[in-house]
């Protein structure tokens, strides 16, 4: 496409647009295009970053169309995506205009699916949500772990999720969002079901585990994750004719794993009264976020094991800070891969797995994330 930028950032004055802009500015190179994009010019020109600034604003589609115009491919980490996003998706959808995301919301990406992936299918456009922790370390991992297994035969796979992370005001607004919004979430869900094509002759099930003991516990972990990986394998062939995928977070001690999930159903239960919602979102706010310091000492490690064809694999994928220093990293090379590596030809609402796959796990690799295997055996 004959356009002025490779690259538009949307969002870059935000805690992680801006963690996003100082690493593209970084690593992007000189032959890297780029622009920063929002509403506020001021906080964009004291991130001290020399690249090109435009107006944009959520609330006003026509910046968003000119901004979707200019662009190869447009990066947002303006969220709650559910009250912010649409616009934006549907002004590149209408463009013929590359998307990525950071959003963690199931019901934001249902929504925009079943609104506008056929518009993007008909002007060549890739809307990839996820792009960040939520959802690359599973929706790849899962990909590196299948292709370590027999073709053409049932494959089950399997997530361990350790984590040691910090949130920022951002994520725990997104969070409180989906769990206040749970019945509209399941709505959107359920009508997307009736309305995506199922895979001919092949079958797919994909969602949180249950509670397990595996030298530690594992706790289901009902997250947008297993969404993404069960979009990725109904696009692909290559994840068989009948794939199997649960996620779970894995602890060691029972204590630790009461006490989270007791925490979980009760910040559930507080997000849906909105007098304690409102609280509840006093205590961070958007543009909040860990000190480098804490960041410095986050990390996350994903184990999968993958079963099929008499053959068993156990690989791991692992980095740093998930939620800002990684997801940073991921989401800006996302952007470059989809920009200029040879992708696969496809159009339309798809995952990394479909839409990036093999040439963003290199990437990702040469940017210091790590895809290994730990073992093979026969089970």
């Amino acid at each position: 496409m004959d356009r002025p930028y490779d690259i538009v950032l949307f969002g870059a004055s935000g805690f992680t647009g801006a963690l996003t802009a100082a690493y593209l500015a970084e690593f992007a190179g000189p032959a890297v295009t780029w622009a920063m994009a929002g509403r506020n010019r001021t906080k964009m020109e004291a991130l001290g970053i020399d690249v090109p600034i435009m107006y944009a604003d959520a609330a006003d589609p026509a910046s968003l169309a000119e901004l979707a115009a200019r662009a190869r491919v447009v990066v947002t980490t303006v969220g709650p995506y559910i009250r912010y996003g649409e616009p934006l998706v549907a002004a590149c959808a209408e463009a013929g205009t590359h998307y990525l995301d950071l959003t963690g919301e199931p019901e934001f990406v249902d929504r925009m699916y079943l609104r506008h992936h056929a518009t993007a299918v008909r002007t060549g456009a890739r809307l990839v949500h996820a792009c960040g922790f939520d959802s690359i370390p599973f929706d790849l991992g899962v990909l590196f772990t299948v292709e370590q297994l027999p073709e053409h035969v049932p494959l089950t796979v399997s997530g361990f999720l350790r984590v040691h992370g910090s949130a920022s005001g951002g994520t725990f607004h997104s969070a409180v969002s989906i769990l206040a919004r749970r019945r509209h979430g399941s709505e959107a869900a359920a009508l997307r079901r009736t309305t995506e094509p199922a895979p001919a002759g092949r079958r797919v099930s994909a969602g949180p585990g249950g509670l397990r003991y595996v030298g530690g516990w594992a706790l289901p972990m009902p997250t947008v994750d297993p969404r993404i990986v069960g979009h990725s394998a109904r696009l692909l062939d290559r994840y068989g004719p009948d794939f199997t995928y649960r996620q779970h977070y894995a602890v060691r001690r029972l204590p630790t794993a009461l006490t989270m999930a007791g925490g979980a159903a009760a910040l559930a239960a507080l997000a849906r009264i909105p007098p304690a919602r409102d609280r509840l979102l006093t205590r961070l706010r958007p543009g909040d976020g860990p000190s480098p310091e804490q960041r410095a000492r986050n990390w996350f490690k994903v184990t999968f094991v993958g079963e099929g064809g008499g053959r068993r694999v156990v690989t791991e994928v692992a980095g740093g800070d998930p939620g800002y220093g990684e997801t940073a990293k991921m989401l800006a090379e996302s952007a470059l891969c989809l920009a200029f590596d040879d992708v696969p030809d496809r159009a339309g609402q798809l995952t990394t797995a479909a839409a990036l796959g093999r040439p963003l796990i290199d990437r990702l690799q040469r940017a210091g994330l790590t895809f290994t295997v730990r073992d093979r055996t026969r089970p």
